[in-house]
């Protein structure tokens, strides 16, 4: 590579860089700044009071500890078991076009969790009695990541050989048996992606809680940003930027404890 060209190089990726590192330093800083500020700035008395406000609203820290947890966690153990089971029963069946079928739920699942399916969902969990419950919010979002977790599974499903499930089955063990005490020991990597991965999404949703969650003390942390906006509608910055942090918190030290126990090293199955 010329000198010219390398230099060119360092540039462009070093203004990208800058890009996207900037909003992060606003993101660090201004938690700690007294006052609302939209440009990045170091405090030069960093403060907590910003902190303890936060802290001291209940219904804010509610969101955050409890219900958060209740819709994030209900709904990765809905889905992550729903899909090992299916993606299990698609994997060993004979299914003509099974692998079209999986294509077609992913495809339809875009809709299901798409703006425009909000009507027919809200409907759907008004006749179901669900409305203002966390198990109709937990429902809606495990039906729109099944197709894409069951999609995911069955790499990990696939990667087991058959020749283990056929020696259980000669000494006897059931279909269930097998899943429980062969399969299932070899996907837990698969099963923790999965989990991972709806959890994720099921913590940062905004649209199904707002829409399908009436009563304030039921509301996700990922809803509970409206608290820090003033009468007129205006935000209040410094406190939106502590909450966030406290928000991002939870899934952070998730990934470091599962990047420091696993690194990531995630294999469907085993080998041959």
């Amino acid at each position: 590579m010329k000198p010219l060209t390398r230099l060119l190089l360092i540039i462009v990726v070093t203004a990208l860089g800058l890009f996207f590192v900037l909003p992060l330093l606003w993101y660090v800083f201004a938690p700690f700044n007294e006052h609302a500020r939209l440009s990045v700035s170091i405090p030069e008395t960093p403060s907590l009071a910003n902190f303890a406000e936060v802290f001291s609203d209940e219904m804010a820290m509610r969101g955050l500890l409890i219900n958060s947890p209740i819709i994030g966690i209900g709904t990765m153990v809905i889905a992550t078991v729903s899909a090992a089971l299916a993606a299990y029963g698609l994997s060993r069946s004979n299914l003509p076009g099974r692998q079209l079928w999986t294509y077609v739920l992913i495809l339809f699942s875009s809709v299901v969790t798409g703006t425009a399916s909000m009507v027919p969902i809200f409907r759907l969990v008004y006749d179901l009695g669900l409305i203002n419950s966390h198990v109709g919010v937990i429902l809606s979002m495990t039906g729109g990541l099944i197709p894409s977790a069951i999609f995911i599974m069955q790499d990990f499903v696939e990667g087991v050989p058959r020749s283990y499930e056929e020696a259980a089955m000669v000494a006897g063990a059931s279909p269930l048996q097998i899943f429980r005490d062969v399969t299932f020991p070899l996907i837990r990597p698969g099963l923790m992606v999965v989990g991972i991965w709806v959890l994720i999404h099921a913590w940062g949703t905004f649209l199904t809680p707002f829409i399908l969650l009436r009563g304030i003390e039921k509301l996700p942390a990922s809803v509970m940003f409206y608290r820090f906006f003033d009468p007129e509608g205006s935000p209040r910055i410094t406190l939106i930027a502590a909450y966030a942090i406290i928000y991002t918190l939870p899934v952070l030290l998730l990934y470091l404890i599962i990047n420091w126990r696993y690194g990531f090293r995630f294999f469907g199955g085993i080998k041959q």
